[in-house]
């Protein structure tokens, strides 16, 4: 169980259900709302490995055959329900790369936009198995990656829901056409034409691809002794995604954003043929994705010039794939450089942009990670912090959950479009980072529900993961990747929340209210748990806080008290 697992070639049939559970050392997602009526629903993904727990709901994809540009093929999606569920959300998403031909007549209309096409419906289940098919057709070549997700859409919770990705490399040719995709290293996504960007001189090419004709002189050698001046290229790294936070069940929010403190580094070749050199080296701007990258050259024009970037800012956090590589997006190159250029606007590769937008949350979480130290806790010094660690791929069944034996987050396929769900495990490693590797023995958590009685134990450990994600995002919603959501801020009046600090709801509303009502932020109270290890929010809040400084008086036990936690 505590074994890193490599993703197999993907399977041309996937299939999905999600929920919740616990182990001693992996701590997986608290997104699961409340018991089902029935204990003994089993639905999971296909793969036997997966750490993904047991859901009443289950949805498959499959092709009938992998086909090439101009090929037709059957898409059938099979929707298995444990329990009756009164409206079941049923959401389909083909890539730009496929186009629904034509469709079972209970779909929805397709409605088209830059992530491709996108069809639902409701469905009234009972237990037992039902399909349906489409008819669609490729259209263009490359990495492709089909969806369905299944929910409840009345009670949103990730134990009445299922996800199922099917990934393919669509073929020019018949017989071409192959299973699985690869998108680690892969070149940009196309971006619209933006003022300031290259101009009819500088038209990018592919690296390595022949460079057009100079327009003035060719390259010319450096005499002994003369010096050029510095070369700058500039441009800004935005990436295109989807989003649960500002979505529903059956469309998530289209976002277009930059993507701050991405690991640039700028290549050349001096010459058509000559070897490509490492020129400079930054990171995209905070808040913009800009960068202006500037070299010495050795000559008066630079053949070829280009930008990569990765998943990595710095070394502090980083998403990597199943094999533990960073994504990498690679820039059109600029042809006979000389001078200063810009590449505009360069757009991370489309089939990245759940690695991408992973990445930049967890930028979200570093500016506000309430410590005094450069590193993510203060009781980590300079050149000796540990880094945030998001493993995902396209269509992984490894998740959701973190572990401390390699101190990594594993996020699902459809994970990443939630950001309150990559807080919340990275939450869980910022806690581990806090108690320098210790952690408590949690018990009575497998399954837990965020608004439910678990333990003490799992209260606090998923209490405290719930709260960063609130005070990152600045409110008391969780989303879930399939694009539902629920409002958890409470009361002592508020229905169908248990009462108490067994209930990780309760230890997480009355976490973030200490910091905003109280303490004055959460940094006092992070430095303190990077000093004290508590097992429960008791100890926490009796404990530590006051041996600490932090306020446990008439004040801060009113606020535990409106969350129905009394001490």
């Amino acid at each position: 169980m505590f074994r890193i697992r490599l993703p197999r070639p993907a399977a041309l049939v996937a299939a999905g259900g999600i929920g919740a559970c616990i182990a001693t050392v992996a701590v997986p997602s608290a997104y699961a709302v409340s018991p089902t009526p029935a204990d003994t629903c089993t639905a999971r993904p296909a793969d036997k490995n997966s750490e993904a727990p047991l859901s009443c709901l289950g949805v498959t994809a499959s092709l009938d055959r992998l086909p090439a540009i101009g090929e037709r093929t059957t898409l059938t999606v099979a929707v298995t329900a444990q329990t009756d569920v009164k409206r079941a959300g049923l959401s389909l998403q083909l890539p730009p790369a496929l186009r629904i031909v034509d469709r079972d007549s209970a779909l929805a209309a397709p409605t088209t936009d830059a992530f491709g096409q996108r069809t639902s419906r409701t469905l009234a289940l009972t237990p037992g198995t039902r399909t349906v098919k489409l008819k669609v057709e490729a259209v263009a070549a490359g990495p492709a990656q089909i969806q369905a997700d299944i929910s409840d859409i009345d009670r949103p919770d990730p134990r009445r829901a299922g996800h199922a990705s099917v990934e393919l490399t669509i073929g020019k040719d018949k017989g071409s056409t192959a299973k699985g995709m690869s998108v680690t290293k892969a070149d940009a996504a196309p971006a619209d034409a933006t003022a300031g960007g290259p101009t009819a001189h500088d038209r990018p090419v592919r690296p390595g691809a022949a460079a057009p004709a100079a327009p003035s002189t060719p390259p010319q050698a450096a005499a002994p002794g003369k010096r050029y001046a510095p070369v700058c290229v500039s441009g800004t790294l935005r990436n295109r995604f989807q989003s649960s936070e500002g979505g529903s069940w059956n469309r998530k929010a289209d976002r277009d954003l930059p993507v701050s403190n991405a690991n640039v580094t700028l290549w050349g070749r001096a010459t058509a043929g000559g070897g490509t050199q490492k020129l400079a080296t930054g990171l995209t701007g905070n808040g913009d994705g800009t960068f202006n990258l500037c070299y010495t050259p050795s000559a008066s024009v630079t053949s070829q010039v280009w930008a990569e970037f990765q998943t990595q800012a710095g070394s502090m956090w980083s998403v990597v794939d199943g094999y533990n590589r960073r994504y990498a997006t690679t820039s059109n190159a600029l042809s006979n450089v000389s001078g200063n250029k810009s590449l505009g606007t360069v757009y991370a590769n489309s089939g990245q942009s759940r690695a991408w937008h992973a990445f930049d949350t967890l930028n979200k979480l570093w500016w506000d990670r309430g410590s005094t130290s450069t590193c993510w806790t203060s009781n980590q010094r300079d050149g000796r912090c540990t880094p945030i660690t998001v493993q995902w791929y396209p269509g992984s069944q490894d998740g959701t959950y973190w572990t401390n034996r390699d101190d990594k987050v594993h996020l699902a396929d459809s994970d990443p479009d939630s950001g309150h769900t990559t807080v919340h495990e990275a939450g869980h490693s910022l806690m581990g980072k806090l108690y320098d590797g210790w952690w408590p023995n949690v018990t009575n958590c497998s399954p837990h529900y965020i608004n439910r009685t678990s333990s003490t134990t799992c209260g606090w450990t998923e209490g405290f993961a719930d709260a960063v994600a609130f005070h990152t995002f600045k409110d008391t919603v969780m989303t879930w990747g399939n694009g539902s959501s629920m409002e958890l801020g409470n009361d002592r009046g508020t229905r169908g929340m248990d009462w108490g600090d067994a209930c990780e709801a309760r230890v997480a509303t009355a976490l973030v209210d200490l910091w905003s009502q109280v303490d004055g932020g959460w940094t006092k109270s992070n430095t303190m748990m990077s000093r004290e290890r508590q097992s429960t929010f008791r100890e926490y809040f009796l404990t530590d806080r006051p041996a600490y400084g932090l306020d446990s008086g008439s004040k801060a036990r009113n606020i535990l008290y409106g969350h129905t936690i009394q001490y």
